[in-house]
């Protein structure tokens, strides 16, 4: 058997597989956010432990002889998030997670030094994490001057779980610490921040060892010894992983809290310009590109706080049928947004509002502005050299078959619906871990699942789709000035 962890910004996600790939069972612990003042977040990470212990518990309870079975764990986790640590590991402070925004001007600064987007291939966004370790140094210099360990958010489980301070390239290639051409910790870039490669943690393949399960917890599990832990990998790389996106030009959008779109490659393309992240993968020798935006289903969740309607009954009021565009327009800035704008002080906004403006024209101009903003994302990485001539949709908004059909047809190519399964982070984490305990080879494994269906674009809608993404894209230069 083999136990995937992903750990989310709402959750603890942990996933049993056996050898031949099949879910044997899953758990979950959940999580929640503090967002103390406007553009923070924060997760005290004795909460993810706190979940994790929920979710294998959950486990131990429904699948125990199973759960004894495990011989490898893979760790998925959110992004960017700085974990700072004493020369006691002792946490210095909340984790400032990868949807904070509070360190722009630091970004900025980087950003402003060549030397980041030439060695690392990426612009400095707030969200990154080199750039909250300058605000702290800024802002908290007591708690700056104690830091002897960052670590990301999965490597302080990894921690916990192994006392190993270890992280892997997928992961790591998020920080802007590190050379994803060369797939190691820039000491030029560390130093910038007044850091050495001291305080990193050191770097595996996301296929590869990176450490053994404590005998303690190993014991209060049911397990037996030497567990290995695969490197594992970012939540996105770790969600190809377990999509087969591992081929050059295999893309999948992901409609999460945030937003994704996602496109694997033989070779490592940077244009950082474009807002584009160009990270390493999970897999050894391999790099991705992914656009970004930061407000997906967490857009839709919004609208439903506001309305008090669930989710599921304001997409379900709008019916099977796409509709065309109403002329409201909803920009889905809720905190700023990565690709393309690279824009931490931008915020959403409804455009185009009248008397007939119902709430389901609101929820469909919601549904159709993260549609756009990915529309976004695949013009930047078209910009960026990737070509995508189809995509396959996972996450939670993809239950949703008139959203996919909205973004099929503002992105304009089909959107496959995977098989019935789980093949996100979770699944992607488990299949790090077989790798690593067994040594399998890593694009056997990690094999796409079958297509249930797929949605093409609306070809009646196209023209109307086009005209509202142009109103769309001419919105953001217009609302820029009163945002700032």
């Amino acid at each position: 058997m083999y136990l995937g962890l992903d750990l989310g910004t709402s959750g603890v996600k942990a996933m049993l597989i056996d050898g031949n790939q099949k879910i044997v069972g899953s758990a979950n612990g959940a999580l929640d956010v503090s967002r103390p003042h406007p553009g923070w977040s924060e997760q005290d990470p004795a909460h993810w432990v706190r979940a994790t212990e929920e979710a294998i518990a959950g486990l131990k309870a429904s699948h125990p002889t199973e759960l004894a079975a495990v011989r490898g764990i893979g760790l998925s986790g959110q992004m960017h998030g700085a974990t700072l640590l004493d020369a006691s590991d002792k946490v210095l402070r909340p984790c400032i997670l990868w949807n904070d925004t509070r360190s722009h001007v630091e970004a900025a600064a980087l950003d402003a030094d060549p030397r980041f987007r030439a060695l690392t291939g990426n612009i400095v966004f707030p969200g990154f994490t080199a750039p909250k370790l300058a605000w702290v140094a800024k802002h908290e210099p007591e708690i700056f001057a104690k830091v002897a360990h960052v670590l990301l958010p999965k490597d302080y489980l990894r921690l916990w779980l192994t006392g190993e301070h270890m992280s892997e390239m997928s992961d790591s290639a998020g920080t802007s610490w590190l050379d994803t051409g060369k797939r190691k910790w820039s000491a030029e870039l560390l130093e910038a921040t007044g850091l050495t490669e001291a305080q990193m943690p050191t770097l595996v393949e996301g296929t590869e060892v990176a450490g053994i399960l404590r005998g303690e917890l190993a014991a209060k599990w049911g397990m037996g010894d030497n567990v290995v832990l695969a490197g594992g990998a970012g939540d996105n790389a770790a969600s190809a992983c377990g999509m087969g996106t591992v081929s050059d030009g295999a893309a999948f959008v992901s409609l999460g809290t945030s937003g994704v779109l996602f496109a694997a490659n033989g070779s490592y393309l940077p244009k950082p310009e474009s807002a584009v992240h160009a990270f390493c993968h999970a897999l050894p020798n391999t790099w991705h590109q992914m656009g970004v935006i930061l407000s997906a289903t967490d857009a839709l969740n919004w609208h439903s706080e506001i309305t008090g309607k669930s989710p599921a009954d304001l997409t379900n009021e709008l019916g099977d049928s796409l509709k065309a565009p109403s002329g409201v327009t909803f920009l889905p800035y809720l905190s700023g947004e990565r690709t393309p704008h690279n824009d931490a002080a931008i915020r959403g906004a409804f455009i185009g509002l009248g008397h007939e403006s119902s709430r389901v024209v609101l929820t469909q101009a919601v549904l159709e502005g993260v549609s756009f903003a990915i529309r976004d994302s695949l013009e930047a990485l078209r910009s960026a050299g990737t070509q995508i001539a189809r995509v396959t949709a996972i996450g939670g908004g993809s239950r949703s078959r008139y959203w996919l059909a909205s973004i099929a047809t503002a992105l304009g190519v089909p959107v496959d619906l995977p098989a019935d399964g789980d093949f996100g982070a979770a699944f992607g984490a488990a299949r790090l871990g077989l790798i690593a305990a067994t040594g399998a080879d890593p694009v056997a494994v990690c094999t796409p699942p079958a297509t249930a269906g797929t949605i093409e674009p609306v070809a009646a809608l196209a023209g109307g789709y086009e005209e509202a993404y142009g109103r769309y894209r001419a919105l953001y230069p217009a609302i820029k000035s009163l945002a700032h």
